[in-house]
């Protein structure tokens, strides 16, 4: 008798263990590169309709103030999958380093916890991934075009498709034969939006026939800030803004002036479709230098418009339209793909029966810039590489809806899922849960009020001064520094497309004394050292 009182309490146990496990969600963690909210129809574009996007916000939630750590994609997917800022995860920049694996990360923690962890896309951490159960990764930025996978066992395997096609088709895949007794979290990363746009096939002139508007603050002189003068990501500047590798405006039966990265690319393409890509750019490069004679004269081996001194220059608004046009039309292509996938994947989770206990995420490594202050590419603290969108269709038990307006961070990530696992957060973490705001708890008074921002890569691509800083609701500080030292603040109530900075203006001095007070208790907070890399 006293054998059956033992045993019978453990069965009950166990069966109690089993039922957990199963009411622990599945998390779909989706994120592309360089998609930026301009370019969301539900965060207010009426140029980029995306219906499928869209949807998950419908569906759930949409944070209006969400934003990165270091807005860069390997030190951002260091950032989310440590929850810990670029100082303390040891990834600072893309041009040096590696991903240190062997440390602490978010997938670890889960898969130490019983679920199932898988990566299917983009890693670009140098590194091999790690706290995967199953992963298959493009080769740094990786192909748009029939792209070359990383095994697990080292191997590199060629898959033909789209790029973005061939990852949904893997994580669908991955889903449908996973141990359905276990939960799962699976990162699907996708290449797009990135640099140089190219389209699928099927989508080549899509948005050919549409005019996209330019940004109010497109023709920014940048004054009073030093550090944006200095830049190269000018939309006008053809040694920023390629017009062959970006704009696809080579010279006509002269691809030797293409770069060899961009060449080999469209070479991937099968035959007829490759024969078809190069049909396509040669009537937009051809009506180019029809339009515009004077360019072809300028254009050097490199591709690159240059002065007789080597130095950038900068083209007319007729040129600079041009490029824009071409920019937002390729962008938007990508951008459409992406959509289509995220509503395959979501429509398999619907027909399968899974979203009531999944959590859909999508979101970017960070934002980027359509046109603001004249540029593309991100970097700068401003607003629009600052900000990444962040959608997110809830499974059962969470049951906030609409728009979030709490500042959070991509470090947020690591702890928000840990808890949603019922996983001990580590004390070492340094993001915050959103699971109290998932839930519609009250937070007044309870959420922070300020988000911590640092970029090292520099000298870099792009010569974006190193900075660092802290916004506020209202306000933003920043500090250029290394070979530089200028302050800039912002207040985005006043100035939301951060025009004006008002640093050192007697109106904001108090201000001013408050935002270098609290960017003091951040760092501390932190531990981010500013004076050692100074």
């Amino acid at each position: 008798m006293k054998a059956s009182l033992t045993v019978i309490p453990m069965l009950t146990l166990a069966a109690h263990a089993m039922a957990q496990t199963q009411q622990r969600p599945n998390i779909v963690y989706i994120m592309t590169d360089d998609h930026t909210a301009q370019m969301m129809s539900c965060y207010g574009n009426s140029h980029m309709q995306t219906p499928n996007l869209d949807r998950i916000a419908q569906e759930g939630v949409l944070f209006r103030n969400s934003f990165v750590a270091n807005s860069l994609s390997g030190p951002s997917r260091a950032c989310m999958i440590t929850g810990k800022h670029s100082h303390k995860n040891g990834f600072t920049n893309n041009e040096h380093g590696v991903f240190d694996g062997s440390q602490q990360t978010m997938p670890k923690l889960m898969q130490a916890a019983g679920y199932q962890t898988a990566l299917i896309g983009k890693w670009h951490l140098v590194s091999q991934p790690t706290g995967f159960d199953y992963y298959e990764i493009l080769h740094g930025q990786g192909e748009y075009y029939n792209p070359n996978f990383i095994q697990m066992d080292g191997s590199s395997k060629r898959f033909d498709g789209y790029c973005t096609d061939v990852i949904t088709d893997k994580a669908i895949n991955w889903i449908e034969h996973r141990d359905e007794s276990k939960p799962f979290i699976i990162f699907v990363h996708h290449k797009a939006c990135h640099r140089d746009w190219l389209p699928d096939m099927k989508y080549i002139r899509e948005f050919e026939g549409q005019t996209f508007e330019k940004p109010a603050n497109f023709n920014d002189n940048w004054e009073g800030r030093v550090a944006a003068q200095q830049q190269e990501m000018s939309v006008s500047s053809s040694f920023d803004m390629d017009l062959a590798y970006d704009n696809k405006a080579y010279l006509p039966g002269d691809k030797t002036r293409l770069s060899g990265a961009y060449v080999g690319n469209v070479n991937r393409l099968k035959p007829n479709d490759r024969q078809a890509y190069w049909a396509f750019y040669d009537s937009i490069s051809c009506d180019f230098y029809r339009r515009f004679p004077e360019m072809r004269e300028r254009m050097t081996p490199q591709g690159l418009q240059v002065n007789k001194d080597g130095k950038r220059i900068y083209e007319n608004e007729a040129v600079t339209d041009w490029k824009f046009q071409r920019y937002m039309r390729d962008y938007a292509k990508v951008t459409k793909s992406v959509d289509d996938n995220v509503g395959r994947l979501f429509d398999y989770l619907k027909e399968k029966g899974m979203l009531d206990n999944t959590l859909v995420v999508y979101t970017s490594d960070q934002g980027f810039y359509m046109g603001e202050h004249g540029w593309f590419d991100k970097r700068f603290m401003y607003e629009e590489s600052l900000n990444t969108p962040l959608v997110m269709r809830l499974p059962d038990g969470y049951k906030r809806r609409g728009e979030i307006q709490e500042m959070v961070q991509n470090i947020d990530y690591a702890p928000t899922f840990l808890e949603m696992a019922g996983v001990k957060v580590p004390g070492d973490i340094q993001g915050e849960s959103l699971v109290p705001l998932l839930k519609g708890e009250k937070t007044i008074g309870k959420w922070r009020d300020a988000i911590y921002y640092h970029f090292y890569e520099y000298p870099a691509e792009h010569s974006v001064k190193r900075h660092y800083g802290i916004r506020t609701n209202r306000y933003k500080l920043i500090h250029f520094y290394n070979d530089i030292d200028t302050w800039e603040l912002y207040d985005l109530k006043e100035d939301p497309s951060e025009m004006h900075n008002v640093y050192g203006n007697p109106a904001y001095a108090k201000v001013q004394k408050e935002m270098h007070k609290k960017l003091k208790m951040l760092q501390k907070k932190y531990d981010d050292d500013v004076e050692a890399t100074l």
